[in-house]
């Protein structure tokens, strides 16, 4: 789904200049300040540093902080983490400015992050100067690299450094081109220092960016479409994993339509976006991050599996076949293998592949919706969600949690920008794509608040509550990217999931100790945050937020809860602290720890 708007966050307005005779003087790093203006990239998100200083006071004296708009963050890795994620929701990048080789570093997580989660975004840096006679002594000198985009170039779809106004206008109209092809994800471009503080001899012509946009999707040859529709036209069982699928809202009837059309079950996946909606009857199982019990039955009971850009494809059908080889006849339909390169393994394993389909699932589900015949089958039924978890005194659980929330929330809409690991699917239902956001991609713990943040941006002056449910671990390595949001005026409500553990480790740590018949009663050590327990809702507030807690009980959770919604939908940025029992369910216990 693309933003129709931008809406409106808080902006400091520079002082007009007070010069007697305006300076006509033209700056390298104003053209390249024009050009974002050109690209149409709302935001900026940086931490000051001295590499870009030029490109700096472009954007607040030349531009007048406006179109793009300067968003501060107290560390580059929330640059990456808020443009990642108001790209999951806008499907449009923002630019991350990234001070010298540290920043980069510093940011290199989170672009890790968003090259796994198939996410554009244009990561912005500086260097040197490039030419040694023109460093001060000692600072520009550790703060410049030979090629400093080899930092990051096995994670990233592409990267330029140039050396001229007419190479850096052509550099980042490249850049949004790549980033935004699909498989999506994140690229760099980097800016001597010498070169945007040079000045010009006049001012360079301005390309037209609407001549370098990405292509629009590629479409499958008729044959194997042909050979797809007729293999689900006369499947005994198809199933259907939707996958990593785009936020548009005609795309998702298509899916719909085409399970309809086939009868076909469908499965779904809690690391990524929502892709179907969940209360469909023909929605087979609660999602995962892992295959349960049910799930594991339906995919192995298939005769036809149709992957719409399914995650780690090969390793779901592992989990549904073990070693025995795999039974159904499966039909692919993903472009991903353009972005495997070898050096991260984010690219799972190989699967097996009967009729492969070299596009995005969007067109393909639309080509198959005019080649495939209705089956005429049982409709499965599918058992509805539970009943929010009871209102009990003594210590919550997750499933407890998400009850008082879905009581708190009512009838609201809501997006759920992220879920933590102990979620189970059977938690909430999902009837839209901005319904629930997805994972982070690369399991980079601390993403989930810049993220969240993100996504909140982009949710701006819509009709939908944004919600962050997140673990206490990913909130402490990334709480003062909240900051940001409190300074930009951003409102969410970030509930934290609080068992005070880093408990997928202790998971590790049992499985470790059944191994080797040591007392698991030893888990905890080394894995507890306690002694003292860290005041979540002080550190929000000490950054002007509203917090509240530790809540420890489900009838104070709920009150709060409507409180907090109500502050929110006022415009404040809201933490609530809420301790739980430590606990996943029993297929991603399995999953994480590879039980057998």
């Amino acid at each position: 789904m693309t933003a129709s708007l931008v809406a409106p966050v808080r902006r400091d307005i520079p002082t007009p200049s007070t010069l007697a005779t305006p300076d006509t003087t033209v700056w390298c790093s104003d053209a390249i300040a024009d050009m974002l203006r050109a690209l149409e990239i709302p935001y900026v998100l940086l931490n000051p540093g001295a590499s870009f200083r030029g490109l700096h006071d472009s954007i607040v004296n030349h531009l007048g902080n406006e179109k793009p708009q300067m968003i501060v963050v107290l560390h580059e890795e929330h640059a990456v983490a808020i443009a990642h994620g108001y790209a999951k929701v806008a499907g449009k990048p923002l630019a991350a400015i990234l001070h010298s080789n540290v920043g980069l570093m510093h940011g290199s997580m989170a672009i890790f992050d968003a090259w796994v989660d198939r996410v554009p975004v244009i990561v912005l840096g500086a260097t040197g100067p490039v030419d040694a006679a023109k460093r001060r002594p000692w600072i520009d000198w550790i703060h410049t690299a030979q090629d400093q985009a080899a930092l990051v170039r096995h994670f990233i779809k592409w990267d330029c450094q140039p050396a001229s106004i007419g190479a850096s206008q052509e550099a980042l109209l490249r850049a949004r081109q790549i980033a935004t092809t699909a498989p999506q994800g994140p690229v760099y471009v980097c800016f001597d220092a010498a070169l945007q503080e040079s000045r010009l001899s006049e001012a360079p012509v301005m390309p037209d960016p609407s001549r370098y946009l990405a292509p629009p999707p590629a479409r499958p040859s008729d044959e194997p479409v042909r050979r797809a529709a007729e293999l689900l036209s006369k499947a005994r069982r198809p199933v259907i994993l939707a996958g990593r699928v785009n936020r548009d809202t005609a795309a998702w009837q298509q899916r719909v339509q085409l399970a309809e059309m086939l009868n076909a079950e469908v499965l779904t996946d809690l690391k990524i976006g929502c892709a179907f909606p969940t209360a469909h009857p023909l929605h087979a199982a609660p999602s995962g991050h892992f295959l349960n019990a049910t799930s594991r039955e339906v995919l192995r009971g298939a005769d036809v599996v149709l992957s719409l850009d399914w995650l780690d494809l090969a390793g779901t059908l592992k989990q549904a076949w073990e070693n025995e080889p795999v039974g159904s006849r499966v039909i692919q339909v993903s472009v991903d293998h353009y972005s495997h390169n070898g050096w991260s393994m984010d690219h799972q394993g190989l699967p097996p592949v009967d009729v492969f389909l070299a596009s995005e699932p969007e067109p393909a589900v639309e080509l198959l919706l005019q080649h495939v015949t209705k089956r005429e089958a049982p409709a499965p039924q599918r058992a509805p969600l539970p009943a929010p978890a009871v209102i009990a005194p003594g210590p919550m659980t997750v499933p407890i949690l998400a009850g008082t929330l879905r009581r708190a929330v009512g009838a609201q809409k809501v997006c759920l920008m992220r879920l933590p690991l102990s979620w189970s699917g059977d938690l909430w239902d999902f009837d839209h794509p901005l319904d629930f956001l997805g994972y982070d991609g690369g399991g980079g713990i601390g993403s989930g608040p810049g993220m969240a943040i993100g996504s909140a941006l982009a949710l701006k002056g819509t009709d939908r509550l944004p919600v962050a449910v997140i673990g206490d671990g990913d909130y402490m390595m990334g709480v003062n990217a909240l900051w940001t949001a409190a300074n930009a005026q951003i409102p969410m409500l970030m509930v934290v999931c609080n068992n005070r553990s880093f408990f997928n480790d202790e998971l590790h740590q049992e499985r470790v100790a059944r191994q080797r018949s040591r007392p698991v009663e030893n888990r905890w050590i080394g894995q507890r945050i306690a002694n003292p327990e860290p005041d979540l809702a002080m550190m929000a507030r000490a950054q002007g937020l509203t917090g509240f807690g530790p809540i420890e009980d489900a009838a104070e959770l709920k009150r709060v809860l409507v409180e907090a919604i109500a502050l929110v939908k006022g415009g404040a940025t809201v933490v609530v602290d809420a301790v739980v029992q430590t606990g996943y369910s029993p297929s991603m216990t399995a999953g994480l720890t590879r039980a057998d």
